[in-house]
């Protein structure tokens, strides 16, 4: 049995924090625009680049693009609400959403998911989340307490609410499970702990964190293909590492976290923290590289925010002048892929979007 969602205590946001185990090339400086993973620094010219860490926030580059297309997110029309009996009800995927659980509850209710009250109320409508729960936001684990009752209530109406596998739930795991166990980073020495902290990690959640939401993670898929709609986390090609279907790649991320071997889960965190490998040249192709293996017409991803996508990011200082404006989400790399986290950790936007879009 889930738990309900629920707020828990009053937690104030807690600063990103930087540890003594965190290899020392995180605190260099950038952006570099050449860069093909958005790390913090430039590595030494005799290293591979390190591919380790999410950035947080303010390490992201920006990234000015005008040979792209974002599409808005119109309201589904009146009267589209799905009915018990009525088959397979409208698709819906959710971006990531990292312990915004207020911003969650308001913008399902807006798209007619939840009543007032917090409870299912679409009936057979189908909802993706697309990954990463906690982390920088004030309530993961309220987040996931959520999801996992969406999904009980959901399938008693007839329709279904499913949940991706993202790299900051590999990230919770992981300092859950190794904690400060040393791990090869590919840069030298790191810990998950320290990962964790690093990229937003919050004390109120991992002290709420129970065994429950851990075996819920760990079960997590890694990629889906639903209506045409190849559903993945990150924008990466690094799935491909993992098999040649989608069944194959889910089952070897569930057995690499089940073997519990912290450098195994490791390399399997640093993997999914890779991303832009649709934007600018060869971004289709690489789109059409998922395609052809798992099938769909479309990549559908979080993990890479709109707003630096668009090259709209505000300042250090956190004075950003109302934030990044995300009217919904983008569509790029010759319209195979859609970008669906909208940002809301930098005031952005908390994208939940009915597919088909209006294109």
């Amino acid at each position: 049995m889930t738990q309900g969602a629920g707020q828990g205590p009053a937690t104030e946001r807690t600063a990103t924090l930087r540890d003594f185990r965190v290899p020392a090339y995180v605190h260099e400086t950038g952006p570099y625009p050449d860069v093909p993973h958005p790390g913090d620094g430039h590595p030494p010219a005799d290293e591979s680049y390190p591919e380790g860490y999410t950035p947080t926030q303010r390490d992201l580059p920006v990234i000015s693009r005008g040979d792209s297309l974002q599409v808005p997110a119109e309201p589904a029309p009146a009267g589209s609400a799905p009915h018990p009996g009525a088959g397979h009800g409208p698709l819906y995927v959710v971006g990531d959403v990292h312990g915004y659980l207020d911003e969650l509850l308001a913008a399902l209710r807006e798209k007619g998911l939840i009543d007032d009250a917090g409870q299912w109320c679409a009936g057979t409508a189908r909802l993706w989340f697309l990954g990463d729960f906690t982390d920088r936001g004030p309530d993961g684990i309220g987040v996931i307490d959520l999801v996992m009752r969406l999904s009980a209530e959901a399938a008693a109406a007839g329709g279904y609410c499913k949940a991706l596998m993202g790299n900051h739930e590999l990230l919770l795991l992981g300092a859950k499970r190794f904690s400060d166990t040393p791990v090869n980073s590919g840069a030298g020495t790191a810990t998950f702990q320290a990962a964790w902290l690093l990229n937003g990690g919050q004390k109120t959640d991992m002290d709420r964190l129970q065994d429950h939401h851990l075996q819920w993670m760990a079960r997590l898929d890694a990629v889906e293909e639903v209506d045409g709609y190849l559903l993945v986390h990150s924008d990466t090609t690094a799935y491909l590492d993992y098999g040649d279907s989608i069944e194959a790649v889910n089952d070897t991320v569930r057995e690499t976290i089940t073997r519990n071997d912290a450098d195994e889960v490791w390399d399997l965190f640093r993997k999914f923290t890779k991303r832009f490998s649709f934007r600018d040249e060869g971004g289709a192709d690489a789109a059409r590289s998922l395609l052809d293996t798992y099938g769909g017409t479309r990549v559908v991803h979080g993990h890479s925010p709109i707003p630096y996508l668009l090259g709209q990011v505000g300042s250090e200082d956190g004075e950003d002048n109302g934030g990044p404006h995300v009217e919904g989400p983008h569509v790029y790399a010759e319209g195979l892929a859609i970008a669906m986290d909208g940002g809301v950790t930098m005031a952005g936007k908390l994208l939940v979007q009915q597919l088909p879009l209006e294109d």
